[in-house]
């Protein structure tokens, strides 16, 4: 029966695909938006971008809060799902290493303003950071570990402290046009390089 497809169950799985695909969309969507116009951005503005209704994202995200977690959620795990393959198909661990601080230098511009979405919830919030050490810390770690083992980096620092650093310079980079986080994100990077 289940290779006619109509055994029990057969009908679910495809809308359960289709229902985990939209969610992904909805996501996606609402990331781009978080960007350009940060987490207190319309909901229809990211309906539009989903090219959804607006009922469907309300359906999947019945407040604002638990659309920003999930997506808080989602671009973790998708940074940190990306540090590997950076690795495996980067030229050298070092590059894999700026391409991998690149994208958590988005994530974090999609970040900002996730207190203020949290607001008065505390648990919340100390359960999501938690998450974000719990996945970036130990993808952040292999990159760094490949390239000191590579003789490309210093030695002297750890994932933590680089996670840190980068936070820190991103910190007050949207409402600054002048301000480049990203040169220096760079800059920091580059001077991870060992001396020759």
């Amino acid at each position: 029966m289940n290779d006619s497809g109509q055994g029990p169950g057969s009908s679910a799985r495809p809308k359960r695909k289709d229902a985990q695909r939209n969610q992904q969309t909805l996501l996606e969507a609402a990331a781009s938006v978080f960007v350009t116009s940060g987490v207190e951005a319309p909901v229809r503005d990211i309906a539009a971008k989903a090219g959804v209704g607006m009922g469907t994202i309300y359906r999947h995200f019945p407040t604002r809060a638990d659309l920003v977690i999930a997506v808080y959620r989602h671009q973790v795990d998708a940074c940190a799902e990306a540090g590997p393959t950076l690795l495996a198909t980067g030229p050298t661990p070092h590059a894999a290493l700026g391409q991998w601080v690149d994208l958590f230098v988005d994530f974090l511009v999609t970040k900002h303003g996730l207190a203020a979405a949290m607001q008065g919830e505390g648990t919340g919030f100390e359960t999501l950071h938690a998450y974000f050490l719990e996945r970036l810390l130990p993808v952040c770690t292999q990159l760094l570990d490949a390239a000191t083992a590579s003789d490309e980096i210093r030695a002297d620092l750890d994932a933590y402290q680089l996670l840190r650093g980068i936070g820190n310079l991103c910190i007050g980079a949207e409402s600054d046009p002048r301000y480049d986080a990203r040169q220096l994100v760079a800059l920091l990077v580059a001077g991870l390089r060992q001396p020759h």
